[in-house]
C-alpha cells in the first residue's frame, strides 16, 4: 500500500495526488502538518535512503526551515536528530512524501513519479 503525506494547501501535494488519480494509482491519504509521519518511519526512512542525503527529506524552501536555521545545520545533523525534527513538525519535510513498502519519492516530478509508482 502506498502512502501519500501531503498538505491539503500545497499546490505540489495537489498535483502529485491528480496524478497518482490520472494514472489509477491507489493510496491512503494522511495530512503531513496534522500527523506528521511517526519518529520511527522517519528514521527506517532516512536510513534506508541515506545515499539521497538529509536535504532530499527537507523542504528547504519553507518557511519553518528557514526560520529555523537548518540550511547551516543540516550537513552536521544525524539522522537521529532529522527525524526528530520532521516527525514534530511536518512542515520541514518535502512534500508530497510518498512511500510503500519498497520506493520512497520527496517532491513531484513526473518522469520520477511515472518510474517510482507505475
Amino acid at each position: 500500500m502506498i502512502t501519500f503525506y501531503g498538505y491539503k494547501r500545497c499546490s505540489t501535494s495537489k498535483k502529485a495526488q491528480k496524478w497518482l488519480d490520472d494514472h489509477g494509482v491507489s493510496y491512503y491519504f494522511q495530512d503531513l502538518v496534522e500527523t506528521p509521519p511517526a519518529k520511527s518511519d522517519l528514521l527506517t526512512w532516512l536510513t534506508k535512503y541515506q545515499d539521497r542525503g538529509l536535504r532530499y527529506f527537507f523542504n528547504t524552501s519553507g518557511q519553518h526551515y528557514r526560520e529555523l536555521g537548518l540550511k547551516d545545520q543540516i550537513k552536521d545533523m544525524t539522522i537521529e536528530e532529522a527525524a526528530n525534527l520532521m516527525s514534530k513538525d511536518g512542515k520541514l519535510i518535502k512534500r508530497p512524501l510518498v512511500v510503500s513498502e519498497d520506493k520512497l519519492t520527496c517532491g513531484f516530478k513526473e518522469d520520477v513519479y511515472e518510474e517510482t509508482w507505475l
